[in-house]
């Protein structure tokens, strides 16, 4: 599956399909993101829990979780995406791209977005 079908199901399992009015103030909006915020947040937990009680060793049931977690993330930015009328394949080229020139000019270390 591509990015531009996963953002097509993803689109139908969105309570608030349809319900969109294009604003930032918008209740659906607002959903979204704070979920992304939530489950980026249930990852980041489930990782400290892993470095704190097992020294950072995965086991395969914990990485099954973690890919449903990531998924629950991956949801978040198609749904954010498609409120936004953003094509999820276009997301993550302009990424690539945005990382690969990083990577050229030696940038990928460092702060800021414009680097």
């Amino acid at each position: 599956m591509d990015f531009k079908e996963y953002q097509k199901k993803a689109l139908r399992t969105d309570v608030y399909m349809g319900a969109k009015d294009k604003s930032i103030r918008d209740a659906a909006f607002i959903e979204k993101l704070l979920g992304l915020v939530g489950e980026t947040g249930e990852v980041a937990e489930k990782f400290k829990k892993i470095y704190r009680d097992n020294d950072g060793d995965m086991t395969l049931e914990q990485v099954e979780l973690m890919k449903k977690e990531l998924g629950d993330i991956l949801w978040y930015v198609a749904s954010i995406s498609s409120y936004l009328d953003i094509d999820l394949n276009d997301v993550a080229e302009l990424n690539i791209h945005k990382l690969s020139s990083r990577k050229q000019r030696g940038k990928l270390h460092g702060s800021g977005d414009n680097r």
